[in-house]
């Protein structure tokens, strides 16, 4: 005679504490990943604000609004950080990222502090009438600000913030007259090129 079979039910309780340990180690795991993965910056970010930058640069080669050059460059940067903050954090979501921890987090936690310094800096220097080191100071501090951030991105963006840095540093020893150029080159053409470079990267990748 065939055995019986014998059938053994898991209780409720079991069920539960096993769905509850599963889903907590997934959470886990999820949470690792992102603390130590890297922060997707899209070329499209860098082409935005460096559209921005050009757009800047040639409303000050306008001599009538050539006088006006600190409130449009102000006004640019502030929709220049807006245009890529945007458009990072879009993708960071798609990508399924959480924007107020792991490598999100940590960019901010890099890029925002030499920014507020910059803006701090800014603030004294025309104070005093020392406005002719301020363009050098934007873009010695952003250059700073972009290479630690760099470091949770892809190469290319520390690249850039050394290359920031060095047309700050340049900007520090050379008259006003030179201000909008090296801004322009900067701001303008440097986060174009670096743009396209890590769009062309990325879709050469697939």
């Amino acid at each position: 005679m065939p055995k019986a079979t014998v059938q053994r039910k898991i209780p409720l309780e079991n069920t539960v504490a096993l769905e509850r340990h599963a889903l907590g180690t997934l959470q886990y795991i999820r949470a690792s990943i992102d603390a130590a993965g890297l922060l997707a910056v899209p070329g499209s970010a860098g082409i935005a604000m460096g559209s921005v930058g050009v757009l800047a640069a040639l409303t000050v080669s306008i001599p009538t609004l050539a006088p006006h050059w600190f409130g449009i460059w102000v006004a640019a940067g502030i929709a220049a950080f807006a245009c890529g903050s945007g458009l990072i954090a879009h993708q960071s979501l798609r990508r399924g990222a959480v924007l107020y921890r792991g490598p999100a987090r940590k960019f901010l936690a890099c890029l925002l502090p030499p920014l507020l310094a910059g803006a701090a800096l800014t603030f004294e220097l025309w104070h005093d009438d020392m406005v002719r080191l301020i363009p050098g100071t934007w873009l010695l501090l952003y250059g700073c600000a972009v290479m630690a951030a760099g470091t949770l991105t892809v190469p290319p963006v520390s690249v850039m913030g050394a290359l920031f840095a060095v047309l700050g540093v340049a900007a520090l020893r050379l008259p006003l007259a030179f201000a909008n150029t090296l801004l322009g080159v900067g701001f303008g053409g440097l986060h174009l090129s670096f743009g396209l470079w890590i769009g062309w990267t990325k879709r050469h990748e697939y």
